[in-house]
């Protein structure tokens, strides 16, 4: 094994004990919707105003896998980090298919 390879091997574990980590943490402060996840209705809730253009927009895409979790709310943290990195791989996939698609 290279030294390359083994320093991205050791860096992709390093990821995968954070993801673990945060989503436990997340649930430990009941943190709610992500920044990213606001619709209309969240943010005139917060800010007391939506902006126009996002009014204007029909609603948000869906997750291809609602609330990044394949199991229950109260499964094993491993199959939650589980699902939670899988739902973001599809999304990487459906906006890498979607920017191309744009190119062409």
């Amino acid at each position: 094994m290279t030294k390359l390879r083994k320093k991205l091997w050791i860096g992709f574990f390093i990821l995968a004990l954070l993801t673990l980590v945060v989503v436990n943490l997340s649930g430990e402060f009941n943190a709610g919707g992500t920044r990213g996840n606001w619709g209309p209705k969240t943010l005139e809730k917060l800010l007391g105003y939506a902006p126009e253009g996002l009014r204007k927009l029909p609603d948000l895409p869906k997750p291809p896998i609602p609330h990044y979790n394949l199991t229950s709310e109260n499964a094993n943290l491993t199959l939650i980090a589980i699902s939670y990195t899988l739902s973001g791989l599809l999304e990487l996939r459906a906006v890498s298919l979607a920017i191309m698609q744009s190119q062409t």
